[in-house]
């Protein structure tokens, strides 16, 4: 009894959500159960070449990318600029800029200013001219003529007034009033009447129209729309139900699949890399490592550096020969032509430079011939 007081006051734990693999927690039939695994199976038995070729061309596109698109990109855009835009921007630059300022130029020099002096020495006095002429000559003829133009208007509304009055009097009495009459009395009646037997024309139409129309609806409600009702109801939504399930399935086993069969084709990348990488990389830098090196070294120690230190020390040889030639050389072909011309004189060395004006006029100096001292 105690235990079960304490247990009344606390809230009762919460319900444990079921996995949604149970089929019976997510509201799955025995019909999804049975379609989900086999149909998974073979669509992931479909989509893994599909997805390793995929991540393959992947890998190639990248490498490509990498290794030729983007130089020979690099390389076309500076093909491009050496082919196109500077001969462009040459052109532009130091052809057609100086033409266009050419052109505006001469097009100022023989367009412009000779329609600014038109304009200023011809047209300007000539709009002068005729205003003056409108404003002194025909505007006051104009005025004239409407004055005259108004007395003869007025001479013959006075005139015409009277016909009006007499043909309005004539044509109310000989054409209104019988119009009038023969509308009132005649087309009136017959009017009312034909529209009566239209309406009732058109009510037995109506009547004749609404009970065929009734009749077709039930013919095709019963022999067309109930059939086809009965066929949506009872036949083609429980196969659409089967195909909507089916197509979801094969849906999510498509993801699921391809998902999958990317984790296996990043596994087999990897396989590859490294089988590529212990069968050929490594063996390769092991020979240059350990191979290569000590050997290229020992080339290098024993080989290249007394051949080179005995290249330096000939050239050093040679070239203290050579130069103890030309002195030879140059020594024989002085005596030859002590020999044949004989002791040149030395030539005096004298002063080389400009010479400079007299000095300068002082108290004690003079340059008379007198004066001088």
């Amino acid at each position: 009894m105690h235990l079960e007081k304490q247990d009344v006051g606390r809230p009762a734990p919460p319900a444990r959500p079921s996995s949604p693999r149970q089929p019976e927690a997510a509201g799955e039939g025995c019909l999804v159960v049975a379609i989900r695994l086999p149909v998974r199976i073979f669509v992931f038995l479909a989509v893994l070449p599909v997805r390793l070729l995929w991540d393959a061309c992947a890998v190639a596109a990248r490498w490509l990318d990498r290794a030729v698109f983007r130089p020979l990109g690099r390389a076309l855009w500076w093909v491009g600029r050496a082919v196109f835009v500077w001969p462009l921007v040459g052109l532009w630059r130091y052809g057609l800029v100086p033409l266009g300022k050419a052109l505006a130029w001469l097009g100022n020099l023989v367009v412009v200013v000779p329609a600014g002096w038109l304009y200023r020495y011809v047209l300007v006095p000539l709009g002068h001219a005729l205003v003056w002429w409108y404003g002194r000559v025909l505007t006051p003829f104009g005025h004239g003529v409407m004055w005259v133009l108004r007395g003869i208007a007025a001479v013959s509304a006075a005139t015409g007034l009277g016909v009006f009055a007499a043909l309005a009097r004539l044509t109310r009495y000989l054409v209104v009033v019988p119009c009038a009459g023969l509308y009132r009395w005649v087309l009136t009646p017959v009017g009312q009447a034909v529209a009566r037997c239209v309406k009732g024309l058109a009510r037995l139409a109506g009547m004749l129209v609404t009970g065929i129309g009734t009749g077709l609806y039930w013919i095709t409600r019963i022999l067309l729309v109930l059939p086809l009702l009965a066929v949506w109801r009872w036949v083609l939504v429980p196969v659409g139900r089967v195909l909507a399930v089916v197509a979801r399935e094969i849906g999510n086993a498509l993801g699921h699949a391809w998902r999958v069969a990317g984790y296996v084709s990043l596994a087999v990348g990897r396989f590859l890399r490294n089988l590529l990488r212990w069968l050929v990389v490594e063996p390769v830098r092991w020979v240059y490592t350990c191979v290569l090196t000590p050997v290229g070294h020992v080339v290098r120690d024993v080989a290249l550096r007394p051949v080179a230190a005995a290249a330096r020390v000939v050239g050093r040889a040679v070239g203290q020969s050579l130069a103890s030639a030309r002195v030879t050389l140059r020594q024989a072909r002085a005596d030859l032509r002590r020999v044949l011309v004989g002791e040149q004189r030395p030539v005096p060395v004298g002063d080389r430079r400009e010479p400079t004006g007299g000095e300068t006029r002082t108290l004690g100096s003079s340059t008379t011939a007198l004066t001088k001292d």
